[in-house]
């Protein structure tokens, strides 16, 4: 790495985003703020699944599940794909991955005390 792509890093934190933005960013970051809902994006970021595997998975009452996969479609952190009458839930997107895989590894590190890195 030069000199001049940690340059080019900084000046990126130096411009705020959009308020736009930073509503869509927050609200991204509220439905990750329950426990349920990471569990079940976790799921979703390695496969397709149905509210009834969902629920079997987690361990969460069907209904439970259902109203938590709405939230996250209102957020933009879950696609929904029709086949026939089943509904099949997924991350949307590597975004929607990298964010939670970051988390997870943020409270990893937090956890275990291993060294924090760029």
């Amino acid at each position: 790495m030069y000199a001049r792509d940690d340059i080019a890093a900084a000046q990126q934190w130096q411009q705020l985003p959009s308020g736009e933005h930073v509503e869509a960013a927050t609200e991204a970051f509220r439905m990750l703020s329950d426990s349920t809902r990471v569990r079940l994006l976790w799921l979703l970021c390695g496969a397709e699944h149905d509210v009834a595997t969902l629920a079997s998975l987690a361990g969460v009452a069907r209904p439970a599940v259902s109203q938590h996969l709405a939230k996250l479609r209102l957020a933009g952190l879950v696609t929904l794909r029709k086949e026939g009458r089943r509904a099949l839930y997924r991350a949307r997107g590597g975004h929607v991955r990298r964010l939670l895989a970051e988390a997870v590894e943020a409270a990893d590190h937090r956890l275990t005390g291993a060294d924090e890195h760029d």
